[in-house]
């Protein structure tokens, strides 16, 4: 018997056949008849298409299918288009320009998909694409936001001069600009986002299969979300029934949200799949994915905070430009700009706070949510921020956060941006980890790295963000007729250990084995509903979620049980897997109750028969705030500028632990995902909108050797907000990670003299500037 509880350390049950290659992905499933198919992409980021000259395509060995815009008006096929289209600075509503899956007419961004090639091997579809004409007439390109919101910027759109596509804010713009006047400081920095992209280990790819006699589509894809992919396709692409989709995700190769959206290729795949009357599998290779692929974070924020003559903080005001690329095609597209912006509060009193997003177009591939969805950037800028004022001020770091930390006993507090925290004690996270990161003795170690020519800096930042902020999931528990355990779940596992967690979660409450749970999800014909994987959710929506169907089979159970002992349902009790009459030796186990179940003559008339129930649990009193304080000390290298990150700790506070390895897990995941883009990653394009960063030989990551031994600790402070008190972890490492290291950075240099550094801090950028301190 293999019986454990919420809270142990349970090993993942996906590991042991994932690491034997027995995971089932996309590329690993192949179709009988199947064809493949490659996409014939822009070389340019602005053009107009003139001719496209597809007969020697067409005429090539093995080639089935030549798709274009014009094959795609005259199947009539729609685009995605955002339910959120916010409004620009002037009122008016928000410039929605969606992207059809194929260009016609013109191209905006090089990456762009402009032919569907389908051959009976990819090898014949890479040959036939370099037999496709196109007449293209290039055009002027913006890349950055500030090119493309300058006066006189070539336009993206011909209708839309000026290149907004949205201006977003909140806050009290009027309160936030009378504490400015009265403020004793002012401090002003301008925060550099860069953009940067997952490069998860399984590439985008799916397989389409059209059966003309059911009239339905089978999709097999790496997504994170079945069920919202299946009612994109149905309603915005396809315009039928979702009835007429199925969409499967088995296994997937790491999501962090580049794999959220709902991608051209899916769509063309399926289409394809209709034209020949076979199943069709496209699979993106490394260079496709890193070219288009939704891109995250990226931007410039102009930031200010002010301080009264005590060094308290009175308010905070930002303006964010975002590229978001050339299409506002989805809700992704202003998602991941706006929707963390709560963030900005942090952990501090600051009663005044008002931010501004500007969503530009430029002619580069569009952005969405990324690891921490929205949320690591607004926690970087306060961060930074406190940084760039205790400098400026002369003032410890620690102090300043400290002085202006919201106190557990003031909880529930509600932010300056009206967001309501409903319990944590931020201090204790951040008393800890200075204590566990030795603060205090910092100096002495900053001494002696100077000794060994080596510029020592620490980093710090206590960071607080909303998740599980919107809609809901579903699972289903099911006893078969011999007792065995089904959860079906709607969210999607992509790295997590979904199936190892919420397994543990139904054991726990169900008092039952944990390898006699079969776990399943990623199929909208096995599961009924779902909403998918983002936003550190999971553990909050699907963990109650099973929680509430447990429940609901002990209720059940205990109306069976109670027929079957003869006694009334009061009278029995539940505990470990065991029905029993309250002050009596009269017992059953639940598999007996399970199988009772299911034979109607030995069930009371007012039972159904079966042993399924399901449970769906979504935002209630709002969102949950998981927190922690990060520390993270770096050597600089005096003569080459190279970084090496000597020491890290983080406490975290995600509520009720259900796993602690798995917790560990995801920190160590988030921190090297935050790092990354600290340290070295970097989406880059030139002026003419090339992506020169578009392979590993020039798009850096980082690797184990990157980093320290972590030193993580848990402070449990359980929400009243769902039934398990859990707050979610899979964003904090990104969270946090990503300012205490830039302080880090900047503190070492800061002592020199010298100045600051943007991200990503490569060894090239830092050496300059100490060179500029010398």
């Amino acid at each position: 018997m293999n019986m454990v509880r919420i809270g142990d350390p349970v090993r993942r049950d996906e590991d042991y056949r994932l690491i034997k290659g027995h995971g089932r992905y996309a590329d690993d499933v192949n179709e009988n008849r199947q064809a493949r198919a490659f996409v014939l992409r822009s070389p340019h980021a602005h053009a107009e298409i003139g001719h496209i000259d597809k007969a020697a395509a067409l005429a090539a060995p093995g080639v089935l299918a030549v798709l274009t815009g014009d094959d795609l008006e005259t199947r009539g096929l729609g685009a995605q288009f955002p339910n959120i289209r916010g409004k620009k600075s002037d009122g008016s509503p928000g410039y929605v320009c969606s992207m059809p899956i194929l260009a016609q007419g013109r191209v905006r961004f090089a990456g762009q998909p402009v032919a569907f090639v389908v051959a009976e091997s990819v090898d014949q579809a890479k040959d036939a694409v370099e037999l496709i004409a196109v007449d293209y007439r290039v055009l002027p390109a913006v890349i950055t936001a500030d090119d493309a919101l300058a006066d006189g910027a070539p336009a993206v759109w011909d209708d839309n001069p000026g290149n907004e596509a949205y201006f977003h804010e909140v806050g009290n713009r009027q309160a936030v600009d009378a504490a400015f006047n009265d403020a004793a400081h002012r401090v002003s920095h301008r925060v550099c986002v860069n953009r940067v992209t997952g490069n998860a280990m399984e590439p985008r790819g799916c397989i389409a299969n059209y059966d003309e006699y059911e009239d339905r589509y089978t999709l097999r894809a790496t997504i994170q979300s079945a069920h919202g992919t299946r009612a994109t396709l149905a309603q915005q692409i396809f315009k039928i029934p979702q009835t007429k989709i199925r969409v499967i995700c088995d296994n997937m190769g790491g999501g962090f949200g580049i794999k959220g959206g709902c991608y051209p290729e899916y769509s063309l795949s399926m289409w394809a799949s209709e034209v020949i009357g076979r199943p069709v599998k496209w699979i993106a290779e490394r260079q496709e994915s890193i070219l288009t692929d939704e891109h995250g974070r990226g931007g410039f924020v102009d930031a200010e905070l002010a301080l009264d003559a005590d060094h308290n903080f009175i308010a905070l005001r930002t303006h964010t430009k975002v590229p978001i690329g050339a299409y506002f095609t989805t809700d992704r597209n202003i998602g991941a700009a706006v929707s963390g912006l709560g963030g900005l509060a942090g952990v501090y009193k600051t009663p005044n706070i008002h931010a501004m997003v500007t969503g530009a177009l430029t002619n580069i591939m569009t952005n969405a949510q990324y690891r921490g969805g929205a949320k690591p950037e607004p926690c970087h800028v306060i961060e930074v921020m406190v940084d760039q004022a205790a400098d400026q001020l002369g003032v410890d770091a620690a102090e300043l956060r400290l002085k202006n930390t919201v106190l557990s006993s003031a909880m529930p507090y509600r932010t300056g941006l009206g967001h309501v925290y409903d319990c944590g004690d931020f201090v204790r996270n951040f008393e800890q980890c200075l204590e566990t990161g030795g603060y205090q003795g910092f100096e002495a170690r900053r001494e002696d790295a100077a000794k060994r020519g080596k510029y020592l800096g620490i980093g710090l930042s206590n960071t607080v963000s909303g998740v599980a902020m919107v809609n809901f999931e579903h699972v289903e528990v099911r006893f078969d007729t011999e007792g065995g355990i089904t959860l079906l779940c709607g969210a999607m596992d992509h790295g997590q250990g979904h199936e190892t967690t919420f397994k543990q979660v139904l054991a726990d409450k169900l008092g039952v084995d944990i390898d006699g749970i079969r776990y399943k999800m990623g199929d909208t014909d096995v599961v009924a509903t779902g909403v998918g994987t983002f936003n550190a959710r999971c553990a909050v929506f699907v963990g109650s979620a099973v929680t509430i169907a447990a429940e609901k089979i002990i209720e059940k159970g205990k109306r069976i049980a109670a027929h079957m002992m003869e006694t009334a349902p009061g009278d029995i009790e539940y505990q470990g897997g065991t029905f029993s009459v309250a002050g009596t030796d009269k017992s059953l186990d639940i598999t007996e109750v399970a199988k009772t179940a299911f034979q109607r003559p030995k069930l009371p008339a007012d039972i159904e028969p079966g042993f399924y129930e399901h449970g769906e649990f979504g935002v209630g009193e709002g969102p949950v705030y998981p927190n922690g304080a990060h520390l993270v000390e770096v050597e600089i290298d005096a003569d080459t500028g190279r970084i090496e990150i000597t020491r890290y700790v983080a406490v975290d506070d995600a509520g009720v632990v259900l796993n602690p390895l798995l917790f560990d897990g995801q920190v160590h995941g988030g921190i090297a995902h935050g790092a990354g883009q600290i340290l070295m990653e970097d989406i880059h394009y030139d002026d003419a909108g090339q992506l020169l960063t578009g392979s590993f030989m020039d798009y850096a990551m980082p690797r184990a050797d990157d980093f320290c031994t972590f030193e993580l600790a848990a402070n449990e402070v359980p929400t009243a907000r769902n039934p398990l008190g859990v707050k979610g972890v899979g964003e904090a490492g990104t969270v946090g990670s990503m300012p205490s290291l830039m302080n880090a950075i900047n503190d070492a240099l800061s002592h020199i003299g010298a100045p600051n550094v943007e991200m990503p801090a490569t060894a090239e950028k830092v050496w300059r500037s100490i060179q500029a301190a010398e």
